[in-house]
């Protein structure tokens, strides 16, 4: 057989002579052009009459190198199998990813799960669906070259504390930014930064929700090789730019443990922000709050969740990070999937039927109202702990993704004060941008008043929960259950009553300009006074109440065209949803 070149070239060395018997695959010449070598190998085993070519002869497509002569292969040892010899690029690239695998970093894992935390990849591992994770940057480590060895840099800077890249969630395609802090405390290097920043355009420019789990602190001061290309890095475009993302996308956090400085910048845009019970969250840390002179704390201290909870800074607060990333998947799907699997069962509707107590004074639980409307296990509350008057979060209706605010009569009687207020103008403002339609539940005597309540600079948040109301875009429909009052049931029905796509009462609605009670005695207070006595005062006051309690019944409202219906509380969910089908068909 006749061995031809399939190139042009220059032989560049000869590795055998004419007598020599090779085995398949050894390499018998070599060839050069343009600077790239190619390698002439033994088809099969041979023995070599001749070789028709020397170093430094020039060759073309089809010269005879070697004329061969076929022989029987040698026996294979062993359990016949060719021994394949890898690469030392190879075993170099799988020694590297060992190293930086959390089984290469068991002592920083131990450290990690011993504080009660999981490792940034287990975190990743759990959040996606599996063989779904396209990493971007794996092998970038700490801007300290020359102040450390590669074998140190590796073990104490894997992923330069971050670890990036695209993945699905329960089929959603994703991007993902979760940063380790077992790496130098998941302080934000230079590298951090770069591939913080590819990964958010690739996420704008892709459509992607953003996953992110912050933790750990702000920049890295002793990235020393950064140095001399930077002075402080405050240009890095990392802050800018995930502050522009959630105008595209949805961003959701998940957060434990320490996130401070820089990671709370990182969060505090988040659409939604979940938070385990253990988790601690400040624009500063303790060393920064010590060297600003302002006393010494224990992280523990800054920003605890249980606080964020009551200020409204958190969503969701949960045990543990399993806990988080099953409520960051369910509200990925909700914000993201608009339109889910319809539901097998739903709750029974006659129950709402009795659900409003006879007496118009007593409380209810409105959110049995919203569990019973909406498909079983899809209801997510937000900031429980803040604005209590009003009880909001996403859940299903037949599948479709909504948000929801409900009246809470147990808190202040229902009144929305200026935590309430902001509240709600989140939700709207949050529905508003991805596009969901709201679900109102009213039974609210207005807005809170009084002294106590200005104080608290109130009219700002009520202020833009109107204008939240009057800027919001996909479908508002609002149900009466009770009491509609004032501003208050103004500004839940997105500014008035005929501002929502949709406004249906239960028979137990109520109207009014303000409660029942006070507009008596504003309205009649010449003929209060009047009264001979207490006693026909109080006679008096009972018969105006009761007939303004009877020119505000649903069905007068409704025959004077304020709200559009009057339901049974037990079609309430029926009646929603042929509407959404409708308004968001058109």
């Amino acid at each position: 057989m006749k061995l031809v070149a399939e190139s042009a070239g220059v032989v560049s060395a000869v590795s055998v002579q004419a007598g020599e018997t090779v085995d398949a695959g050894t390499v018998l010449i070599a060839t050069e052009l343009m600077k790239m070598l190619t390698e002439v190998t033994a088809p099969a085993a041979a023995r070599i009459l001749e070789v028709h070519v020397a170093v430094g002869d020039t060759i073309e497509t089809g010269t005879v190198l070697a004329t061969l002569e076929a022989v029987e292969a040698p026996a294979q040892g062993g359990d016949g199998q060719t021994k394949q010899i890898p690469s030392p690029l190879l075993e170099q690239l799988n020694a590297r990813r060992a190293a930086l695998s959390d089984a290469g970093r068991s002592a920083r894992v131990a450290r990690r799960h011993a504080s009660g935390g999981r490792t940034a990849r287990e975190n990743v591992d759990d959040l996606l669906d599996p063989g779904s994770f396209n990493e971007i940057g794996g092998h970038a480590l700490a801007a300290q070259h020359s102040t450390h060895t590669l074998e140190t840099l590796i073990e104490r800077s894997a992923n330069d504390g971050v670890i990036t890249g695209t993945g699905t969630v329960d089929g959603l395609p994703v991007a993902v930014l979760v940063a380790d802090y077992t790496v130098m405390a998941g302080t934000q290097g230079f590298f951090h930064h770069k591939k913080v920043d590819r990964l958010l355009d690739i996420s704008k420019r892709n459509g992607l929700p953003l996953i992110l789990y912050p933790e750990g602190g702000g920049g890295r001061p002793n990235d020393v090789d950064a140095h001399p290309v930077s002075v402080a890095q405050l240009e890095v475009a990392s802050f800018h730019a995930i502050a522009a993302l959630p105008e595209h996308v949805p961003v959701i956090a998940v957060v434990h443990g320490y996130c401070f400085a820089g990671s709370a910048a990182f969060a505090a845009i988040a659409d939604v922000i979940i938070a385990t019970e253990t988790a601690c969250i400040g624009m500063g840390g303790p060393a920064m709050i010590e060297g600003g002179g302002l006393g010494v704390f224990t992280p523990e201290e800054v920003g605890p969740a249980r606080m964020h909870l009551t200020n409204g800074s958190l969503d969701c607060v949960v045990k543990d990070e399993a806990a988080a990333t099953a409520v960051c998947k369910t509200m990925l799907g909700l914000l993201a999937d608009p339109f889910g699997p319809l539901p097998d069962t739903f709750p029974a509707q006659r129950m709402l039927d009795t659900l409003i107590p006879d007496n118009r004074r007593a409380v209810f639980e409105p959110r049995d109202v919203v569990h019973a409307v909406f498909d079983v296990g899809t209801v997510v509350e937000t900031k429980r702990g803040f604005g209590a008057a009003l009880v909001t979060g996403l859940a299903r209706l037949n599948g479709r993704a909504v948000g929801f605010l409900a009246s809470d009569c147990r808190t202040l009687g229902g009144a929305i004060d200026g935590d309430a207020a902001e509240k709600a103008a989140g939700l709207f403002d949050l529905c508003h941008e991805r596009g969901l339609p709201i679900i109102s539940f009213v039974d609210t005597p207005g807005f809170m008043v009084g002294p106590a309540a200005e104080e608290t600079g109130q009219i700002k948040p009520i202020g833009r929960f109107f204008k939240a109301g009057a800027r919001f875009g996909p479908p508002l429909l609002t149900v009466i259950l009770r009491r509609a009052y004032g501003l208050g049931a103004m500004a839940m029905a997105g500014g008035g009553l005929h501002a929502s796509d949709l406004t249906i009462s239960w028979p137990t609605g109520a109207f009014g300009a303000m409660g029942l009670e006070g507009a008596v005695r504003l309205g009649f207070r010449e003929q209060l006074a009047a009264c001979e006595d207490e006693g026909s005062r109080n006679a008096l006051f009972h018969d105006l109440v009761d007939g303004m309690a009877e020119r505000g019944k649903a069905l007068n409202a409704a025959s004077y065209f304020e709200i559009d219906d009057v339901i049974m509380p037990s079609e309430t969910r029926a009646r929603l949803i042929n509407a959404l089908e409708v308004l968001q068909a058109a």
